[in-house]
């Protein structure tokens, strides 16, 4: 949610700071503004909409400067308005604010301000950040930032300039994501590599309760309390060229086509076919622990709750391990007593999910052990587990998450294995599980040649306003994320279901005008999703059933049949997913919906 942007260097930074912002829309926004120094004079701007309004406000102005801060919102207090647009500023305008999070004190420290005289131009939280810096300021910008967020309670990353500290940025953090980037003759920081890495993939990650002060020449870190920080930087590992569409027309489609490659560097180089085991070395500093573990609570929040509730399914499978799957954002308002030996994984795309954050750190107060699957390399949930496993599957801007979602369900199949293996299975049930997920790329590309098919049923049922996403065992879970992707991007009202669960309710709702999408491959339960399917035709419900190839029985009661290739029964989700997904992008498509920046949405949610 919201995306910040600040250069200072020897270019002009205007044109800097609009490219950064768009190399953040995918995260979610509804207004944007930016802020340019040159010596002590400030230029700013804002407006409502996408950032192209904003570009186009400032296109006739010359906003002369080399430093600069520049960002995007996500409305949460006051609506989105310019007047709530940042930046914010103090009342004599020196002070300029840019501020990603929530102050969650801030009406307490508005009511105090406003006692001593201050008026508010904004109905946010943030402009008691500037007011508060401006009141504190002494000549010293970093001092005044300090005291500041002293009196802030609740997350921020914020950025700030001021008219007498020219060639200066100050940065903070506390819950919200800030990185530093360590360019030729220039410094910059953002709430998101994406923003950076044309101009460098040299980064520091700032934590919790850090600032620090950027020049051209240097940057600095400090703690809250004036403790000097010295961190080493790190390289990104992805170019600027990966978060091009590449000649596809939304980034979610090239997400989706992206996964024979993604699944595949989840993979690469560890699966151990001679021991039948995957090799993980990210796990390494609990593996001792690990082993003994008997109980693992999976936390994650939306498509990546549903990877941990397949990854339950899958746990169960191969080993002996007790394995519940939490929401994150209820997870630390619930009484939990963790049994000795146990394990909590994290689930997040970004690294920076803050309900997640809470969740794993409500888990480390009660004493449990930590991994973390995250795709961002130094993200908050890395650094707090201490230990887990990297996607590696590059930047992911469509706010529906696709690659992630495999790419998840592939390393939790790995580190089930790894523990399975460990406990029971055999060194030939080791190697046939080894041989099954390195065929998956392969497998993956057969169900993305099936596109144009999978559109053409979208043409038939996209103007449908209902639907019903049916599945069993490991498929129920996709059956949940099928009926998210379709409400995420299309708009389009639907529910994913256990199968069984259809005769307890659900099947009221069946008519001829509600699609209902079956997952159904060859496995254990596939004649109870034949008698559930059957059920749906018997009340004239048009069905679509996702199948293995050459299922002829399926294709007598079904209207519309997606044939995928078949795999174990465990790894079957990681392909049945990809025809929903495809399913979900052309109703959108149809729909002339905003795929990669759906209503209300944001791809990052650091706030709770």
């Amino acid at each position: 949610m919201c995306g910040i942007v600040c250069y200072v260097g020897d270019k002009q930074a205007k044109g800097i700071l609009i490219e950064g912002l768009k190399q953040l829309e995918y995260r979610g926004y509804d207004s944007a503004g930016i802020a340019i120094q040159n010596g002590n004079a400030i230029q700013f701007d804002r407006a409502v909409g996408r950032i192209s309004e904003l570009e186009r406000k400032i296109s006739d102005r010359a906003m002369q400067g080399k430093s600069g801060i520049a960002h995007t919102r996500w409305a949460t207090h006051g609506e989105p308005t310019e007047a709530n647009a940042h930046p914010h500023r103090d009342r004599d305008e020196r002070v300029f604010v840019i501020h990603n999070g929530i102050i969650e004190n801030y009406r307490l420290l508005k009511k105090r301000l406003e006692t001593k005289g201050y008026s508010f131009r904004s109905e946010t939280d943030t402009e008691v950040i500037a007011h508060l810096i401006a009141i504190y300021f002494h000549g010293d910008l970093c001092e005044a930032v300090r005291k500041t967020m002293i009196q802030l309670e609740g997350t921020f990353g914020i950025a700030v300039i001021h008219r007498d500290v020219p060639g200066k940025i100050v940065v903070a953090r506390r819950g919200s994501p800030l990185v530093i980037g360590v360019g030729e003759n220039c410094h910059l920081a953002a709430s998101d590599v994406s923003a950076m890495v044309r101009h460098t993939n040299k980064v520091v990650h700032l934590l919790d309760n850090e600032l620090a002060i950027l020049s051209a020449e240097d940057f600095s870190i400090s703690t809250v309390q004036a403790t000097p920080i010295e961190r080493s930087t790190e390289i990104v590992d992805w170019q600027a060229e990966d978060a091009e569409l590449n000649g596809f027309p939304h980034f979610m489609l090239k997400e989706i086509f992206e996964q024979p490659e993604t699944v595949r560097n989840a993979i690469r180089g560890r699966l151990d076919y001679a021991e039948g085991i995957p090799r993980l070395g990210g796990i390494a500093p609990v593996w001792d622990s690990l082993k003994q573990c008997r109980h693992i609570v999976i936390v994650a929040c939306g498509t990546s709750y549903y990877a941990g509730y397949v990854g339950r399914y899958i746990f169960e499978k191969l080993t002996d391990i007790d394995v519940s799957v939490e929401l994150a954002s209820e997870f630390r308002y619930r009484r939990i007593n963790f049994a000795p030996n146990t394990f909590v994984i994290a689930l997040s795309q970004s690294g920076e999910t803050a309900d997640t954050l809470a969740a794993i750190r409500e888990a480390k107060r009660k004493g449990a052990s930590l991994l973390g699957v995250v795709n961002v390399v130094g993200s908050s949930i890395a650094r707090e587990a201490g230990a887990g496993v990297y996607n590696h599957a590059g930047p992911e801007i469509g706010v529906a998450s696709t690659k992630i979602f495999t790419s998840q369900l592939t390393i939790l199949s790995l580190l089930a294995l790894l523990l399975g293996r460990h406990h029971s299975l055999s060194l030939t049930e080791g190697v046939e599980a080894i041989r099954a997920i390195d065929a998956l790329p392969g497998q993956i590309s057969k169900v993305l040649s099936l596109a144009h098919s999978i559109e053409a049923i979208a043409e038939k049922y996209y103007l449908k306003s209902n639907w019903l996403f049916l599945g069993r065992k490991y498929n129920y879970p996709i059956a949940m994320e099928g009926a998210l992707k379709l409400k995420e991007i299309s708009y389009i009202h639907a529910e994913g279901y256990a199968a069984g669960e259809m005769k307890h309710g659900p099947i009221a709702l069946v008519n001829p005008e509600m699609p209902t999408v079956a997952i159904a491959p060859k496995d254990s339960v596939y004649e109870k999703m034949v008698s559930n399917i059957q059920e749906i035709k018997s009340r004239r419900g048009p069905v679509i059933v996702v199948v293995n190839q050459g299922d002829e029985d399926i294709k007598e009661i079904a209207d519309d049949v997606i044939e995928i290739p078949g795999t174990l029964e465990f790894l079957n989700p990681i392909l049945t997913v990809i025809p929903l997904q495809l399913l979900a992008y052309y109703c959108a498509r149809l729909l002339h919906r905003d795929i990669d920046k759906p209503r209300n949405l944001a791809k990052s949610v650091t706030v709770e």
